[in-house]
């Protein structure tokens, strides 16, 4: 059971990897699948971000409950969230592109890849950057922002309506929550700057 939190880590970034290769097959070989094929490949990786999204939760819940946290745990935990957001951002952007998600998820993987180096150039100077209480739930944001665009994208997929009246507010509700997703990750990614720079300078 001590194992269990682990094992849906890496579960989450097999699922990652697979919401990504799902959405970039569907759009690249779309003139080589039949309709029916594609829209099952966007099911199974919308599938998979889902599960994979639950993941985040249980296994650090899990982790705490069992008294099972490790280092490795600690290790993969971000890693897994990161690849899981950028797995199904490019798998996203590969679908289409629409001025509406491509923006505010430049800004969310830019945020991404500058707080990581952030905290691989403090880290070898000793310096250590707690996470913060918004940047959780700034995943959390994003994964239920993403989770909204997929499920917009692949609207045909799941043969839902095609009326106006009910994809119009589905999609602005996405837009929405991506954009807000986007405002709370460059704030956290301040944030984290504003830490680095304070312990930094007082060392």
């Amino acid at each position: 059971m001590t194992r269990l939190p682990n094992l849906l880590t890496g579960l989450r970034l097999a699922l990652a990897l697979f919401t990504f290769f799902g959405l970039a097959a569907a759009a690249t070989l779309s003139d080589r699948l039949t309709p029916s094929a594609q829209f099952a490949l966007e099911r199974w990786a919308f599938a998979a971000f889902v599960v994979a999204a639950v993941t985040d939760f249980f296994d650090g819940w899990l982790a705490r409950r069992l008294n099972a946290t490790t280092v490795w745990g600690a290790i993969l935990d971000p890693i897994a969230d990161k690849v899981l957001v950028c797995g199904a951002i490019l798998g996203l952007l590969s679908l289409g592109p629409n001025a509406a998600v491509v923006i505010p998820s430049a800004l969310i993987l830019f945020r991404e890849f500058t707080v990581s180096a952030l905290r691989e150039v403090t880290a070898g100077k000793g310096v250590s950057l707690p996470v913060t209480l918004l940047a959780k739930w700034k995943t959390t944001l994003q994964l239920l922002a993403l989770g909204a665009e997929l499920l917009v994208a692949g609207w045909a997929a799941f043969s839902l309506p095609n009326d106006p009246n009910i994809l119009g507010p589905a999609t602005i509700t996405a837009h929405s929550l991506l954009w807000l997703a986007a405002l709370v990750t460059l704030i956290t990614g301040a944030q984290y700057w504003l830490q680095a720079r304070r312990a930094l300078t007082d060392g």
